[in-house]
């Protein structure tokens, strides 16, 4: 396991925790990497049957490590975010958010491809790609105006307006809003429930929930297109400029 993702499996219950509070839990490629082999495993495995993602300290994440991102790839054959997005998207498996803290970016969209998520009352949600010359990712282009309706959609991904926990819930973007000193608590007993239910009910009643999301992988795949695009792009590296300079990016 990568350093910064630790993994815990207690009675049927793996929980992965983002660790990496120095930098707000941002996630590296070998962060994704982890992860990604943390749900290829929890997908194959009978000893967990319910996976929980949370961040540590006070952060859920503050999204991707844009300073590995602009350095490239390193020319793996598919790219650790890539692993890791395909892996969360079709995990048959039930899937938990307990959402700790400020998720951004891929913390907001990674949400969309879980079955629950309980936030905290200090958990805010943005999503801030235009912002840094980027484009939407994990399908969530799709998803998030199907989850919390265009209007909101639009606001969050294009003007990055930052929903705060009450607004998350009335959105339908969170199913549960708990006090943060309870957070954990009140998903390890979700988490339970899941894990002790019949199985085999629980596998397919998530699959005739998931039906109709045939869309998911084709426009996750048209995302990542753009964004590798914009990953090469002036307006990209205007952003990292202005972030190393300490200054507003100029885009014109």
């Amino acid at each position: 396991m990568a350093e910064n993702i630790t993994l815990n499996t207690v009675e049927r219950v793996t929980t992965l925790t983002i660790s990496r509070p120095a930098k707000r839990n941002a996630i590296t490629q070998d962060m994704y990497a982890a992860m990604a082999d943390a749900l290829e495993t929890y997908t194959r495995s009978d000893d967990s049957r319910a996976f929980v993602i949370t961040g540590a300290e006070d952060y859920f994440t503050a999204g991707n490590d844009l300073q590995g991102f602009a350095m490239g790839s390193r020319g793996d054959e598919v790219p650790p975010v890539t692993r890791f997005l395909a892996a969360i998207s079709t995990c048959p498996k039930p899937l938990i958010a307990a959402v700790n803290g400020p998720a951004i970016g891929v913390g907001v969209t990674m949400l969309l491809h879980c079955d629950l998520i309980i936030a905290s009352d200090t958990a805010t949600f943005s999503t801030p790609f235009v912002q840094l010359g980027l484009v939407p990712e994990a399908a969530s282009s799709l998803l998030l105006p199907a989850t919390v309706g265009m209007a909101v959609a639009n606001d969050m991904l294009l003007a990055n307006r930052v929903l705060a926990s009450d607004e998350a819930v009335r959105f339908g973007l969170v199913s549960r809003l708990i006090p943060f000193a309870d957070l954990m608590a009140e998903t390890a007993k979700v988490a339970a429930q899941l894990a002790n239910a019949a199985p085999n009910s629980m596998l397919k009643s998530k699959s005739l929930i998931r039906q109709g999301r045939e869309q998911v992988a084709a426009q996750m795949e048209k995302e990542s297109i753009l964004f590798a695009e914009q990953l090469n792009s002036p307006e990209f590296a205007e952003v990292i400029a202005a972030r190393q300079q300490k200054r507003m990016p100029d885009f014109t």
